[in-house]
């Protein structure tokens, strides 16, 4: 038995008067509403309305029943229509987590759209690349970068980041301009370290499908945050892969 549809059918019958009037404010046949009465009073073990062939009448029983479920019905309606309001405006606090880089660059300054969209919106936004816990460090969503590690969080693709090789003009006039990817082995490489496991990344590209790691002996200076990467590139420091937002004001 549905319970609810029960509850809401014997509420109506009180209120309708008739099993018929019940049934066609429900937009249901007249027998439905019938049976689900009939399944409500066996679960309740109890009669909850008295019939004859002219009216419909509540028992002590069923009043005291008609209470308690209008009151319950009127509860569930209201939590109903604060959900419709508040799927239609947002309003809370909301705690997000994104990489330094991407929040310096990308999201900070999109935010003035998004609380003109949503000005009852609470943002507590974490700026940092070190892992995160959202369950122990009660945080809503992260953005990240790279495969999924946790298969018990769900996730959504976002977008994709592009990344590039650069140098400083100071740098490559004092190394040169690397022809080939072979060569950068015999160039100095700026590499960026996981917050997660403390090694550097492997830079990589792809050949006839395949990937092959470029690089990977040359390694000059390793940092963990990637506007600190930028500022060595731009120091001269050495041949920097990074994504291409960062260093397009450069």
């Amino acid at each position: 038995m549905d319970k609810f549809s029960a509850m809401q059918a014997f509420v109506r019958v009180v209120e309708a008067g008739t099993f018929t009037k019940a049934a066609d404010s429900m937009g249901v046949p007249k027998p439905t509403v019938t049976r689900l009465i009939q399944d409500l009073e066996k679960e309740l073990d109890t009669k909850l309305l008295n019939r004859t062939t002219r009216k419909v009448t509540v028992t002590v029983d069923g009043a005291a029943y008609y209470e308690q479920a209008s009151r319950l019905l009127g509860e569930v309606q209201e939590l109903e229509a604060s959900m419709s309001r508040a799927k239609a405006s947002p309003r809370g606090r909301l705690r997000v987590d994104v990489p330094a880089s991407l929040g310096i660059a990308v999201i900070i300054p999109a935010l003035p759209d998004f609380h003109a969209r949503y000005p009852d919106i609470q943002l507590d936004l974490g700026v940092s690349d070190r892992p995160i816990d959202l369950v122990a460090e009660n945080v809503d969503c992260v953005i990240r970068g790279g495969e999924l590690t946790d298969q018990s969080m769900v996730a959504r693709r976002l977008g994709e980041i592009y990344v590039m090789g650069c140098a400083s003009p100071a740098y490559l006039a004092r190394h040169g301009m690397p022809a080939h990817p072979g060569e950068l082995d015999a160039h100095r490489m700026v590499r960026y370290m996981s917050p997660r496991t403390g090694k550097a990344f492997t830079i990589g590209m792809f050949k006839d499908g395949e990937k092959v790691e470029i690089g990977h002996t040359a390694t000059h200076l390793s940092v963990n945050d990637s506007n600190a990467g930028v500022a060595a590139a731009l120091a001269g420091l050495g041949v920097l892969f990074t994504p291409s937002f960062l260093v397009q004001p450069h």
